[in-house]
């Protein structure tokens, strides 16, 4: 299958998602339940971006709604955001085998179909959720640790990195620093309007 033309040829995410839900660039599509495509309002001013679906995302197909979800949709509450006026999705559309972080051929392999995503929801303003993200979005050696709160710009893109949910969940001394991050990330969707 010839994909790339047909991913510039998408004019919505519907179109893109039947692509992805097709896609067998990587072998990750061969263990999991279905593709994780992403989710919210295709119109969003924000969207965030994590690393890849977990065991409760591939049986119910839905982006971030595992432990780490719930505790972003409290975040994502306490700073003012309402879920589904954001866009939510991950640079892998599959789970990789025990949660594992996506390998750079499996990350390369989705890799395109974000691209398109942002394309076609055209926000204003990019939330990297984790190492991975922030490393396809920003530069590739960058780390979550160094850059997260700082705040790049690409295609006229805003774009802030902070950790994933679930780095939370391992370590709680992190919260107060996304705290931090998730004021100026409100700061800023207010000021882009």
């Amino acid at each position: 299958m010839d994909w790339l033309p047909q991913l510039d040829r998408c004019d919505d995410l519907k179109q893109l998602r039947d692509i992805c839900l097709r896609c067998r660039r990587c072998g990750l599509r061969e263990n999991v339940r279905g593709v994780v495509f992403g989710e919210g309002d295709p119109q969003a001013k924000i969207m965030f971006v994590g690393e890849a679906p977990g065991a409760d995302e591939d049986r119910l197909g839905r982006p971030f709604i595992g432990a780490a979800g719930q505790l972003l949709d409290k975040i994502l509450a306490a700073a003012g955001f309402e879920r589904e006026k954001v866009y939510i999705t991950n640079i892998a559309k599959c789970r990789p085998p025990g949660n594992r972080v996506p390998k750079k051929e499996e990350a390369e392999a989705c890799f395109p179909y974000l691209i398109r995503q942002i394309e076609l929801i055209q926000p204003r303003l990019l939330v990297c959720l984790g190492t991975l993200a922030t490393q396809y979005l920003i530069y590739r050696e960058a780390k979550v640790t160094v850059v997260r709160g700082q705040v790049f710009e690409k295609g006229g893109i805003k774009i802030i990195p902070t950790y994933h949910p679930a780095a939370l969940l391992r370590d709680a001394s992190k919260k107060k620093v996304v705290w931090q991050d998730f004021q100026q990330i409100k700061k800023l969707f207010d000021q882009i309007g």
